[in-house]
């Protein structure tokens, strides 16, 4: 087996000691015929249309929000003329977003979803102006599309990260009204008395509002430094060492391990990534209101062949 191969066990096997399962809610599931932003298994002809919105979406430019903007203000071309919201685009159409063309096909079966282990001292952007290490640059280069980050994690925590190429998908794991729970391992430097472990599953005010933990247990240590495990249904920015924080403690170690119903695979080492298989993207993507058929063979043999994880080579930097 190569070096950079792994024997990989399903992200989505549950983790020890695993608190109940959250189903997304606020949102009703699509039908079948719906499900073309994220590449169902019905064939389209070369004759019918779908929504450019939705497209754009599809092929990963961002939320079918952010893309309905992004035409109202006259951003994007269809064959050269300026776009409107609602238009619609047929095979081998021409969409320009700036400078950018991509030629509508209409042949992707399922979004691409890959897991990365982030680094402490990376940042989830593709450019920074103080020139720090950005994750994206360890991601795997694709065409037509670009990796949206599912969620950020700021530059001092690691752990678990997803990218997907669907706006659609990226979007529904983002959504508050999915209520996904987030969990991370959490050393603090110091003890926790059992009222501060209380005032952390009731709730505290911070100063962009309320907030609380689903979960904090503790989970080991030595010495001075103690581990919990903590679930967060929040998504705001520094909120679990926010929390701490407000109660005069000291987070001295952060780790995101699961989003969702993903958990980070333990043969997934720091700074490495693994891209998912279709049967694994179809259980994700039904969890959110987005399932259909299985994928097409080719797919699956495209993801098996991915599923490695591997560092950033030299040659990737070129």
């Amino acid at each position: 087996m190569p070096k950079d191969s792994v024997k990989r066990r399903g992200p989505f096997r549950p983790k020890a000691k695993p608190i109940k399962r959250e189903t997304p809610r606020g949102r009703e599931v699509q039908q079948a015929s719906d499900l073309e932003d994220v590449g169902g298994q019905r064939e389209i002809s070369s004759g019918e249309s779908q929504k450019l919105q939705k497209v754009m979406a599809q092929l990963g430019l961002g939320s079918r929000r952010r893309m309905e903007e992004l035409i109202a203000e006259g951003g994007v071309r269809v064959n050269g003329e300026v776009a409107t919201i609602g238009q619609r685009v047929r095979t081998n159409d021409v969409i320009e977003v700036g400078r950018k063309k991509i030629t509508f096909v209409p042949d992707v079966k399922i979004p691409r979803v890959i897991l990365y282990h982030k680094l402490e001292g990376e940042i989830v952007s593709h450019n920074d102006p103080k020139e720090r290490a950005t994750v994206f640059e360890k991601l795997p280069r694709i065409r037509n599309a670009k990796w949206l980050s599912v969620g950020r994690l700021d530059f001092n925590t690691g752990g678990l990260l997803i990218f997907t190429t669907s706006g659609e998908l990226a979007n529904r794991l983002m959504h508050p009204s999915f209520d996904v729970e987030r969990e991370y391992s959490v050393r603090i430097f110091g003890d926790i008395s059992e009222g501060q472990m209380k005032l952390l599953t009731t709730g505290l005010t911070l100063a962009d509002g309320n907030g609380k933990f689903e979960l904090i247990e503790s989970i080991g240590g030595e010495g001075r430094n103690r581990w919990f495990r903590v679930v967060v249904k929040e998504g705001r920015n520094r909120f679990v060492r926010r929390m701490f924080e407000s109660l005069g403690l000291q987070v001295s170690r952060l780790m995101r391990t699961r989003f969702g119903h993903v958990t980070l695979p333990s043969q997934l080492k720091r700074g490495m990534h693994m891209e998912l298989p279709g049967s694994e993207i179809n259980v994700l993507l039904d969890w959110v209101g987005l399932s259909f058929g299985e994928s097409n063979e080719n797919i699956h043999s495209r993801a098996r062949r991915s599923s490695r994880v591997r560092r950033k080579t030299e040659s990737s930097l070129v």
